[in-house]
């Protein structure tokens, strides 16, 4: 069968990125993406670049150049976003029926999140990266809302047959049940302030150097709750994860002011992130980079898994929200 990227070969990725004026020396390694297909693509002179090939039809053209915006707003405000680089006044370029951008290498490693001071300074960040995205809201880019993230791709997952039949039933009846938990508790936080977001970031999405962390890969910026860019650093039980917590809050209102009532929505913006990614698996899965990268989905033990997660997440959702600590 074919997929998306039968046709981005390497001459393709060389000649892409050689159409915005680079003078490619053949060497090109791929890096780790999967919704995307990215490249570092070294130079006849210069450090290397990265090359970003976009999934066709995920994206379309007006909310990708909205993406690079809001990125090269952040960076013209000092906030260390590894922004699109520019060619002819472009930041999004076409090749070969691929749409591309083009980034500066940004070499760096994983944050300690262990640490109180690295989180204190990821959260100083994060926060001003919500005060420029209160400041005008996303047109093309979609929100982060029970719908998209919780019932079209549980529907997706039961209707393509992913199940097996054995766990049909306990899966579609779990799925109800948390997404119910969920929206109620959306409705115990009320009317939250929302704003756009990164939207997907986690410590892979983080590069650590000495002058501290950059920020890579907004393909997910959407709008949403500013707690959507806060929870991913959390880990461990919850007394661990009120510590990580409080040391990210007690810097992210250094820059900007943060609503408690948020912090009902952390377990569950967890449970759409876990219900989602299950759908993206399923809907990817005719990609091959996805079996071969990912041969724990679609067996009987994913999905028996999957089921007591989901119920872990049920009991979850009930409990009182994370407390910060001063």
């Amino acid at each position: 069968m074919a997929h998306p990227y039968d046709e981005l070969t390497p001459d393709c990725v060389l000649d892409a990125v050689e159409s915005c004026g680079y003078r490619c020396d053949g060497r090109q390694l791929a890096l780790n993406s999967y919704e995307n297909r990215v490249y570092l693509v070294y130079l006849e002179e210069g450090t290397p670049l990265v090359a970003k090939f976009y999934r066709p039809e995920r994206w379309s053209d007006a909310a990708i150049i909205e993406e690079h915006a809001f990125a090269l707003e952040l960076a013209a405000r000092e906030i260390p976003v590894v922004a699109p680089l520019e060619h002819d006044g472009r930041t999004l370029h076409a090749h070969g029926g691929y749409r591309f951008a083009v980034y500066p290498r940004t070499p760096g490693r994983s944050p300690e999140l262990e640490d109180r001071e690295t989180l204190r300074w990821l959260g100083r960040f994060i926060a001003r990266i919500h005060a420029v995205g209160a400041t005008q809201p996303f047109v093309h880019r979609p929100r982060l809302d029970l719908e998209t993230f919780g019932h079209e791709p549980s529907r997706f997952v039961l209707e393509s047959g992913f199940v097996p039949s054995d766990l049909r039933a306990a899966y579609r009846s779990v799925v109800e049940d948390v997404l119910e938990r969920v929206a109620r508790c959306e409705a115990r936080a009320g009317s939250v302030r929302l704003l756009r977001l990164h939207g997907d970031c986690h410590a892979g999405n983080i590069l650590w150097t000495e002058a501290g962390p950059h920020f890579v890969d907004l393909d997910d910026a959407r709008t949403g709750p500013a707690v959507q860019d806060l929870w991913m650093c959390l880990s461990g039980d919850r007394r661990a994860m009120e510590e990580q917590l409080s040391a990210l809050i007690s810097g992210y209102r250094e820059f900007y002011d943060f609503d408690p009532a948020e912090l009902v929505l952390v377990e569950a913006l967890r449970t759409l992130r876990m219900v989602h990614y299950a759908g993206w698996l399923a809907r990817r899965w005719d990609d091959p980079a996805f079996p071969a990268n990912f041969p724990f989905f679609n067996t009987q033990r994913y999905w028996q898994d999957h089921v007591l997660a989901l119920r872990e997440q049920a009991a979850l959702l009930d409990e009182p929200p994370l407390e910060l600590h001063p």
